[in-house]
């Protein structure tokens, strides 16, 4: 079993910066891709960031590419998103997630999921 918990959302004006942080309970994070997923309302679930269970490898889709920024220290068992430069359209329900096995992709197959924390951006 794989628990996880976000911390680290608000309220933020359109420019500025939010660290969000996901605790990890698992026997063997080191060897799980971790991402970090968004829901807006009324719109689907979408991946911002992936990294490698090694932290050398990170994938990000277009839309926060050069923004958002995914860490991982496996000797806390934590994940990381650093956010930067937030727009009002990053506004969403931010979730960490945690895959076990290869899905092929980084974005797919992951496995638990956080209860997630809310990041608004205003104008």
């Amino acid at each position: 079993q794989v628990q996880l918990v976000e911390s680290g959302g608000g309220l933020v004006q359109a420019g500025g910066s939010l660290r969000l942080s996901c605790a990890a309970s698992g026997r063997t994070f080191s060897s799980y891709t971790m991402g970090w997923f968004r829901q807006a309302p009324g719109k689907e679930r979408e991946a911002v960031a992936a990294v490698s269970s090694n932290g050398y490898n990170t994938y990000y889709p277009d839309s926060v590419k050069g923004r958002f920024t995914i860490s991982r220290d496996n000797a806390k068992n934590s994940v990381y998103l650093q956010m930067d430069s937030l727009k009002p359209e990053d506004t969403a329900v931010y979730y960490c997630a945690a895959r076990t096995y290869f899905s092929g992709s980084y974005f797919t197959g992951y496995d638990y999921w956080g209860q997630g924390t809310q990041v608004t951006v205003s104008s």
